[in-house]
């Protein structure tokens, strides 16, 4: 009986998984127009780590890098593949991967409070930002030509800060709703 339960709680981890998944891919999808358009796939991640938490969280953001890898229209404007992944800004969808593996880490030590939630996602999205930014200077450089790092952070960081942000906070709100429908 005992292994029975493991099972299904392997089985039920692989279903929040690839449940989490779909919806980072559709969050990718739903763009938001601003001067500078974004987005609402980092809401998708910050939903998937609070309310998976750090292991399956990590794990669903894997399964939703691998859809895209291997073709399928996961990313934003529906584009999916190796080409996406290793273009110019294909850092911060990697970046994802570091972003919950950072909040594995930290919630790991700090635990599942709300505050180390909150400090775990900022240190996760700081994260990202820093190794999307990182392999967009290293991918503008070959493609274009070099860029400095104030142009770059100001154009791939500064203006979605503040979207990322409310993004956090609504992905906050959310979970309190759903995390106690899904124990």
């Amino acid at each position: 009986m005992a292994q029975l339960a493991r099972s299904h709680l392997r089985t039920l981890d692989w279903m929040y998984m690839a449940l989490l998944a779909g919806v980072i891919a559709v969050c990718a999808w739903i763009c938001v127009p601003a001067p500078v358009p974004f987005t609402m796939q980092t809401f998708g991640i910050f939903l998937t780590l609070l309310l998976l938490g750090g292991r399956r969280g990590a794990g669903a953001v894997g399964v939703y890098l691998l859809l895209g890898a291997v073709g399928l229209p996961v990313f934003s404007n529906f584009q999916g593949g190796l080409g996406v992944l290793l273009g110019v800004t294909g850092g911060y969808i990697v970046g994802f991967l570091a972003q919950a593996l950072v909040y594995w880490a930290v919630t790991a030590q700090a635990g599942e409070s709300r505050p180390s939630q909150i400090g775990a996602c900022a240190a996760g999205l700081l994260t990202c930002y820093g190794f999307g930014t990182v392999w967009f200077l290293w991918a503008y450089a070959a493609e274009v030509g070099p860029i400095g790092l104030g142009a770059a952070l100001a154009k791939c960081v500064v203006p979605f800060i503040l979207p990322d942000l409310c993004k956090l906070i609504l992905a906050m709100a959310l979970c309190q709703r759903l995390r106690p429908r899904l124990r």
